[in-house]
């Protein structure tokens, strides 16, 4: 049994067992995948949490909330994504620990499935936190030329504006004052808030910003067809969901923990037609 696993809090609602079992049945490895949430959020209940998994023969885990960063001083090696990016979402346990962050490789793939190899240009990029920073510099991958960085919390866009120059890419924070101007110079939307979630139902700009721009993207999947996304794609901009980063942040995981190279196109379909799971956004 090839065992895997997911270290975070507030996790039960977690697709990924779904996914990385389904992975398992596709390529003939027998997988179990079981959730973890540590004792409390301190750095001491993730070391213990991480060191019982190994001591268990886990093959990898991922990690989420609100453990990514920190993960990352407790790999022996760290792959490019983490390193870039700061943080880790995936943890293969076969030797030394080694971090990587398939939101960062995720994205990258996602994005070039659904908008081919058309740079990504000027960004605007609204929320500044994990998955928004694995986002950030994924898009200089595709072909950024500028990302504009607008977060609630000022401190955090002026964070990562920084850490992305400091990177050597062109970077700036956004006050909310200018953010309709940065909407009407950029040639991509990126939404990496919870607005537009289920439980956060709404728009993360104004909808009369959205439209002069030739791409979005949507990093919410619950549901897929977000409102962002629905009005982009009603004004003739090319779309990558939520649910690309989801299967393909999972697919680049399931890789590094087993070695085998899952056929992309095969999985979506597998995985849509299993769960039911239908929208007008995804092929």
């Amino acid at each position: 049994m090839l065992k895997l696993g997911l270290i975070g809090q507030s996790i039960a609602q977690s697709r990924s067992p779904a996914l990385h079992i389904m992975l398992g049945e596709m390529y003939d490895l027998p997988v179990s995948y079981e959730l973890h949430e540590p004792a409390d959020a301190s750095e001491a209940a993730f070391v213990a949490t991480l060191a019982s998994l190994r001591e268990q023969g886990y093959r990898g885990t991922n990690v989420t909330f609100p453990y990514k960063q920190l993960a990352v001083a407790h790999a022996g090696e760290v792959y490019q994504g983490a390193r870039l990016v700061g943080s880790t979402n995936t943890l293969n346990l076969s030797g030394a620990v080694a971090a990587h962050n398939t939101d960062y490789s995720g994205f990258i793939r996602g994005y070039r499935q659904r908008v081919g190899e058309q740079a990504a240009g000027r960004v605007l990029l609204i929320g500044a936190g994990g998955v928004g920073r694995a986002v950030a510099f994924g898009l200089f991958e595709v072909g950024a030329t500028e990302v504009l960085v607008a977060d609630l919390n000022a401190a955090s866009a002026a964070s990562l504006a920084q850490a992305l120059n400091a990177a050597g890419f062109k970077a700036a924070s956004v006050a909310p004052e200018d953010v309709a101007a940065a909407a009407a110079s950029a040639d991509g939307l990126v939404n990496c808030t919870p607005v537009g979630h289920y439980k956060t139902p709404g728009l993360p700009i104004a909808a009369e910003l959205i439209g002069s721009q030739r791409w979005a993207f949507d990093a919410v999947y619950t549901p897929i067809d977000t409102e962002f996304l629905l009005q982009a794609h009603a004004k003739g901009l090319a779309i990558v969901s939520g649910f690309d980063l989801f299967i393909y942040q999972g697919i680049d995981a399931f890789e590094i923990f087993t070695g085998v190279r899952a056929d992309a196109q095969a999985v979506l379909a597998r995985f849509k037609l299993k769960f039911d799971i239908q929208s007008d956004l995804i092929a």
